[in-house]
Parts: C-alpha cells; structure tokens; sequence
C-alpha cells in the first residue's frame, strides 16, 4: 500500500470529496482506500464563506472504504492548510472555528448577536414596557 496524503476526489456520482486517500495496488488493478471521506460545501453569506461538513456515508460504522479507479473521474493531492484544519478539526468534534455541521446549524457566537441570555432579555422588555406604559 501507498503512502497516505489528503486527497481530493471528484467520483462518477458527481460528488466531491476530501480524505485520506492510499493506493493498493491489487495485482494490477488499483484500489482507493479512504479513510474518514466527508462531503465538503462552499456556503457563501453576505457576511463570509462557510463550509459545510458531513459524512459521505452517514451509518456506516467503519471509517475505511474501498474504490475501484472506475469509479473516480479525478483525484488530486491538497496540501492546502485551511482545508485540512476544516477535516481534522471536524473528526475531532472541534467547533473552534467556522464550520457548518451536517445539520446546516453553527455555534451561536456574539458575533451574531448573542449578547444575553432569554431570561435577561425577558427581563429588560418587561421594564422597557413597564416603562412605557406609565409614560
């Protein structure tokens, strides 16, 4: 087996994906083994880019699979860092940095405007209609 290298692999389905890529070359007809392929979409707000992360195959329990070279149109090595901070920092379970879960949601942060909790807001309204009303 090959040494292994961060890959990107645009497969005959049409989807696209990052992994950890290795060639085995099976008796003259090569295998892909990816480790941990995820499903990697560009989201573009007004505000910045996203990506968005998911698994390429959802209940499978194992983290290799297997390709036929038949089967991918392209591959190609990425050594670019942010796109591999995205992948590892996504096995990892890490929210530090801007990443769209499968689910489509993100960590709320104040730079989207959380500044209190919806107790305290609750509260500050009731006194500004409280306010209000014995005007």
């Amino acid at each position: 087996m090959g040494d292994d290298f961060y890959c990107i692999l645009k497969l005959v389905s049409g989807e696209e994906l990052l992994s950890i890529v290795s060639v085995d070359d099976n008796d003259g007809d090569p295998i892909v083994v990816m480790q941990n392929p995820v499903i990697l979409e560009l989201i573009d707000t007004k505000e910045k880019s996203y990506v968005k992360v998911r698994p390429w195959m959802e209940l499978p329990s194992d983290d290799f699979f297997m390709v036929k070279l038949d089967k991918i149109i392209t591959m190609t090595e990425t050594t670019d860092r942010k796109l591999i901070d995205i992948y590892t920092k996504y096995l990892n379970g890490d929210d530090s940095i801007d990443v769209y879960r499968a689910s489509g949601e993100v960590k709320v942060s104040n730079e989207m405007g959380y500044v209190s909790s919806v107790e305290d807001a609750r509260k500050k309204l009731e006194e500004l209609y409280k306010g209000i009303k014995e005007s």
